[in-house]
């Protein structure tokens, strides 16, 4: 998937405003137009808390960059977080041909040639397809997160995976894709077909989001050890973002079943590497 060009940006904007006309919720539209509503990656709160921890798994106060960051939808939540957390995005068209608002925090550039400094945290959550730059991001960090849909958006030579640049895989989990969320929704809200069709449909998912950690060896207990106290956590976990709602009406609830080929997958259940 390649980053929209501004015409493509335009028609997308005219068609959210029509959108909003007739929306059974102002949340669906964060999945139905991720580029300008929300991600492309579907998160909830306890991602957002997952990142976090391990942040401060290498620091009380560690350095966070947001690469390929958009408007900075995931990236504001983990703000709230760690106030001085920073993003990078390389679209400009996004902020200043359609007059959206860029925050000091993100920066406008090219991750291949301009990250300017060392961060304890960086956090890939969009590399453009035909590119990578998995080296330069080795050289500023000791700590990978990446998330990104088995559909390929990731650089070239599987460009979202760190093994062979002196990193060990920590962990990984499994979210649903904003595609089959969009899809769900699509059809139970906006179609006319029969809910036994839409549930018919609804076995077809075969989109989903993998979230990857990576680290230098010498944190990697110690992320596994923040991680399982997420976990724990979360299992009596209340406080939830108000779109978290949309996710379990379609089917994707916390510790979901999910068939990735022929093996079943809870959805953000952590999987530990040893």
């Amino acid at each position: 998937m390649m980053p929209p060009r501004f015409e493509d940006l335009s028609f997308a904007y005219e068609a959210l405003k029509q959108f909003r006309k007739y929306s059974f919720s102002v949340h669906h539209e964060r999945f139905i137009f991720p580029f300008l509503c929300g991600s492309y990656f579907t998160y909830r709160k306890i991602d957002v808390k997952r990142v976090v921890s391990i942040a401060k798994s290498v620091s009380k106060d560690p350095s966070y960059l947001d690469i390929g960051c958009g408007y900075g939808d995931f990236l504001e939540k983990v703000r709230q977080y760690l106030p001085k957390a920073e993003g990078m995005e390389k679209n400009v068209e996004m902020f200043f041909k359609l007059g959206r608002y860029k925050p000091d925090y993100i920066k406008i550039g090219d991750a291949y040639n301009e990250i300017e400094k060392k961060y304890d945290v960086i956090f890939v959550g969009w590399m453009e397809p035909g590119v990578d730059y998995r080296d330069k991001i080795a050289e500023k960090t000791d700590i990978i997160i990446t998330t990104f849909d088995k559909g390929g958006q990731c650089g070239i030579n599987g460009g979202c995976e760190f093994e062979g640049f002196g990193y060990d895989k920590v962990a990984s989990w499994v979210t649903p894709s904003w595609i089959d969320v969009n899809t769900e929704l699509m059809n139970k809200y906006y179609s006319k077909i029969s809910d036994d069709i839409i549930k018919s449909l609804s076995e077809l998912r075969g989109a989903h989001n993998l979230w990857y950690v990576y680290s230098k060896p010498k944190y990697k207990e110690k992320i596994k050890e923040e991680l399982r106290n997420c976990s724990v956590n979360e299992n009596n976990e209340i406080e939830r973002y108000e779109f978290e709602h949309v996710l379990d009406e379609v089917g994707y609830r916390y510790l979901e079943k999910i068939k990735i080929g022929n093996k079943i997958h809870l959805l953000w259940d952590i999987i530990y590497n040893e």
